[in-house]
């Protein structure tokens, strides 16, 4: 049985473990984190396509027990005039719907997740090198620990150490936006739920959604220069809730009103995303979600394309003769689609695209076309629907 190490222990590592060990392999994951990690982050959404990839993973209850769920979208303007209001995504599928959830209660339930299906799960595993040899992969860690595998599988987000031991020279660049996220109990507005509005103002495209029991989720993306790392390290949202007011003031519509009633929690960080075509493997490692290709959050896919990669791959590793065919095909399946999601995100986040008013994301394949599908039906051999038949 193949050994592989998945290195991170976030969404991309524990779904990449879970699709891994369907698959029948034998899967290990270290997570640098000493605990689940559960205040790290603030919301997401997962997409349509993200909801059908933790389908494929069994995964469906684990998630949907978690946040609320988003059938449609509204579109405001900068007067606050509705403008559009669409379903997203596979609304008509329960299971299949959008979902809006604290990104560190999902990661928390994956990794539960993990450790029922008894796959282990160390933490506390800093990374400090990877070394690929003819015949097996180490990875050594700060504390000393050692562990070796067939195969490497590097997980561990934006700042990977897995993607420096592959592209030392691939780093994450600025796209363009800071982004804000914050909760408040107390929005001026009463607003129904199920859906998520989204707020074209003038200066500041803002997003927010109500769960079921009253609590307001909000993000704002925020263009020019970034957050100074300095801010970041020790928060000031009591400045930013100012900066946001103002600017979101400038405009008629519930956004000023809504980060204002937000007291406190309020969190920032600056947009970035991986250069395209940055190399993802190397003799036996491979890097695969933010490490692999991050991009901006104005399309909302990143975590849903991390599960993506997760039945992917395990799919490629399981129906290819062999790793090298199996990662060849793996990064012809996602390649042109994680690439083509970074950039239409990241012209979103410039301004140079104008974002779609309805519920689809702009990707290679829409989240319900046929080939994507396809690809993700944990049945389906995946070099056959891919076109591989070499």
């Amino acid at each position: 049985m193949t050994r592989i190490l998945v290195i991170g222990g976030g969404i991309a590592g524990t779904a990449t473990a879970l699709a891994l060990h369907k698959a029948g392999f034998d899967v290990t994951v270290h997570e640098a984190h000493p605990d689940t990690a559960q205040d790290i982050g603030a919301f997401l959404t997962l997409a349509s396509n993200g909801m059908r990839a933790l389908a494929q993973l069994d995964a469906s209850d684990v998630v949907t027990a978690l946040g609320f769920p988003l059938p449609s979208m509204r579109v405001l303007d900068d007067q606050g005039g509705e403008v559009a209001r669409v379903p997203l995504g596979e609304a008509e599928d329960a299971r299949l719907r959008y979902r809006c959830l604290r990104r560190g209660e999902l990661n928390s339930a994956l990794q539960a997740e993990v450790i029922r299906r008894g796959i282990g799960l160390s933490h506390g595993a800093q990374l400090v090198s990877v070394e690929s040899g003819p015949e097996e992969v180490t990875a050594r860690f700060a504390d000393g620990s050692v562990a070796a595998g067939d195969l490497l599988i590097g997980a561990d987000g934006l700042s990977s150490a897995v993607r420096r031991s592959i592209a030392p020279g691939a780093e994450p660049v600025y796209a363009g936006q800071s982004v804000f996220y914050g909760y408040t109990r107390s929005a001026p507005e009463a607003e129904e739920t199920g859906h998520i509005t989204m707020v074209r103002g003038s200066a500041v495209a803002f997003g927010y959604a109500v769960s079921p029991d009253g609590e307001t989720y909000w993000f704002a993306r925020v263009a020019g220069p970034t957050v100074p790392a300095g801010e970041l390290a020790r928060p000031t949202p009591t400045r930013w809730r100012e900066h946001l007011v103002e600017l979101l003031g400038k405009d008629a519509t519930p956004a000023a009103g809504i980060v204002a009633a937000s007291t406190d929690g309020i969190m920032a960080t600056n947009a970035t995303e991986i250069p395209l075509g940055t190399p993802w493997r190397s003799g036996r490692t491979l890097i695969v979600g933010d490490a692999a290709h991050a991009a901006s959050p104005a399309t909302g896919q990143g975590a849903s394309m991390a599960l993506e990669d997760a039945v992917i791959l395990a799919k490629s590793l399981r129906d290819a003769p062999d790793t090298d065919s199996a990662l060849a095909l793996y990064e012809a399946c996602r390649r042109p689609r994680v690439e083509h999601n970074i950039t239409a995100s990241g012209e979103i986040s410039r301004g140079t695209r104008t974002p779609p008013r309805t519920g689809r994301a702009p990707s290679p394949q829409r989240p319900g076309d046929d080939a994507l599908i396809a690809q993700l039906d944990w049945n389906r051999a995946l070099r056959a629907v891919s076109g591989d038949t070499d």
